[in-house]
């Protein structure tokens, strides 16, 4: 049996479906493989006149895409770590969420090619110092020094305030017209499990050109 339409949490979101009384399928508001959107001046930025309007509902809460999970088999499977971390996930089911295949051969779930997320400007994980022209994205309260353009998605070293700010941060650096952006390392657990695998779909090598269709 198929599932319903899922209910969106934004209030505004809810208000245009009331207005419209039916379904709607909505694709990502960006072209594929770029940084995604978390605001609507970046829908602007990517898309333009390309769409007829755009709805500013504010920027997202989460700043990171939903997390997939197959639940089709007899064990859930993790097919995109997302905003819901998956030990959340574990707790809630009470049962051990399989970690998938990231980089499948074929794709069966979005956010899976090896090159995602992608700014202009080439990324480089895990540093800990800063080269001659790179712009830093940082993280915790210890960052190295450098003269360039430098944005930390939580001087506290918060995992949900750097998911929230990631994708408005990259953007930001890539307009500050660094060729290269610095990310220091970030830990690998709960939503840094997300966070890094957006990071390292950003730093993969660019398979080609940006297709010129939404992502989904």
């Amino acid at each position: 049996a198929r599932a319903p339409p899922a209910a969106p949490d934004h209030p505004v979101a809810r208000a245009l479906l009331a207005e419209l009384g039916r379904p709607l399928a909505a694709p990502s508001a960006n072209r594929s493989g770029r940084i995604s959107p978390t605001q609507a001046a970046h829908v602007a930025a990517d898309l333009g006149d390309k769409v007829a309007m755009i709805l500013d509902g504010g920027p997202t809460a989460h700043g990171l895409e939903s997390t997939i999970i197959d639940a089709r088999g007899e064990v859930p499977v993790q097919l995109r770590p997302g905003a819901i971390a998956v030990e959340t996930i574990e707790l809630v089911l009470g049962d051990r969420v399989v970690r998938g295949d990231l980089e499948p051969e074929l794709p069966n779930a979005p956010g899976q090619l090896a090159s995602h997320y992608a700014p202009e400007a080439q990324v480089r994980l895990e540093a800990r110092d800063v080269r001659q022209g790179e712009a830093l994205l940082a993280f915790g309260p210890r960052v190295p020094p450098t003269d360039g353009p430098v944005i930390n998605l939580s001087p506290a070293g918060d995992l949900t305030e750097a998911a929230a700010n990631l994708f408005a941060a990259l953007r930001a650096l890539d307009a500050s017209g660094a060729p290269a952006i610095a990310v220091m390392p970030i830990p690998d657990r709960g939503l840094g499990e997300a966070i890094n695998d957006r990071l390292r779909r950003a730093a993969a090598p660019r398979g080609g050109p940006t297709a010129d269709h939404f992502d989904i």
